[in-house]
């Protein structure tokens, strides 16, 4: 189940107690305080993951503790730390603080590995040795461990991709992702077929690849949250480039192409800066006897008004397939250039 949004709380352990304790020899009536330190309470850790394409664990649990430290003993003996809780995090999760009606970012999982202290466990409270002095060679009290971090917390998850694949509902966005890679969503003749963003990797050779999302797809008014709206519009600000699918049995692709790129726009007007391909799809589905002057008048549209080369695919029988997999990695390695 994909799951790109919860709210939780997380709570790290409290630090344990100090110790009041005194040396206890034979032969030595008065020992000195030996009452040792309480142990840190457990951190609550954010930990990237990049096996992990979903929150759905963070959906049903909504209280994420790390466990109190133990007790100090006599003898000097620190007791032992809590342990810390780790919260495995999709790449491209963002945690705002939500506490208060605040809604502060304060991190984002952007690797493998990337560990995110969120709460503090609790300072473990000083044992009685600690507080021995030359007035006072017998202290008979110790501290309390420090309380744990409490956080309410939002998570918000943007996926992670090369290519973002842009298109009205039905355009052919699944039925491609399926062709060029392992992927497989769902495929109908029906609008909205995919509700959720699906990733898949592309083999582009023995050693080269990039990794396409299918996102659900967006229609006129998205930006105000129209159909499936901003919903997932949000998981397109996280791809490299971005895969325009104009299927070309619409009534109008290149307007198609324009109401794609306003919403974009208007939604975050970074989004018209990233760097694109533009990809005529289905087309199988034109009669033979119309394929070529249809294509070429579209094709010919396209590139007057864009000023930019333009692809035509077929998913289903894989014509030019092979051509976008190469420009696809052609474009992902100049943006790759282009941020270094």
């Amino acid at each position: 189940m994909f799951i790109d949004f919860a709210r939780i709380r997380v709570h790290s352990g409290d630090g344990g107690k100090g110790c009041v304790s005194f040396r206890r020899e034979l032969y030595v009536p008065k020992g000195g305080p030996d009452g040792g330190d309480g142990g840190k309470g457990g951190d609550v850790i954010a930990v990237g993951n990049e096996n992990i394409n979903t929150l759905v664990n963070y959906r049903y649990t909504k209280l994420f503790r790390g466990t109190k430290g133990h007790n100090g003993d006599g003898g000097n003996r620190t007791g032992a730390s809590g342990e810390s809780l780790r919260l495995e995090l999709p790449l491209g999760t963002i945690i705002y603080d939500i506490a208060d009606g605040r809604h502060d970012k304060i991190a984002e999982v952007v690797s493998h590995g990337q560990e995110i202290i969120l709460a503090k466990g609790g300072n473990g409270g000083r044992g009685n040795a600690r507080f021995k002095t030359a007035t006072n060679k017998a202290p008979r009290y110790a501290k309390d461990g420090g309380d744990g971090e409490y956080l309410e917390l939002e998570l918000e998850l943007k996926l992670m991709a090369d290519v973002g694949l842009v298109g009205f509902p039905n355009a052919g966005k699944s039925t491609l992702l399926s062709s060029l890679s392992d992927a497989h969503p769902k495929i109908a003749d029906y609008e909205f077929t995919t509700l959720a963003p699906s990733l898949g990797v592309v083999r582009v050779s023995e050693y080269e690849s990039f990794v396409m999302a299918d996102i659900p797809g967006i229609i006129e008014g998205a930006h105000d949250g129209k159909g499936l709206g901003v919903r997932f519009l949000r998981h397109i600000q996280r791809t490299k480039i971005l895969l325009f699918l104009i299927d070309v049995n619409s009534n109008d692709p290149f307007d198609d192409y324009q109401v794609l790129k306003k919403e974009l726009q208007l939604y975050d007007p970074y989004l018209d800066k990233k760097l694109h391909l533009i990809v005529l799809s289905k087309i199988d589905t034109v009669p033979e006897e119309d394929k070529e002057d249809l294509l070429a008048l579209l094709k010919n549209e396209f590139e007057e008004k864009t000023q930019e080369n333009i692809i035509t695919i077929s998913s289903v029988s894989g014509e030019h397939l092979p051509l976008l997999k190469q420009q696809l990695y052609l474009l992902i390695k100049k943006q790759d250039a282009l941020e270094e």
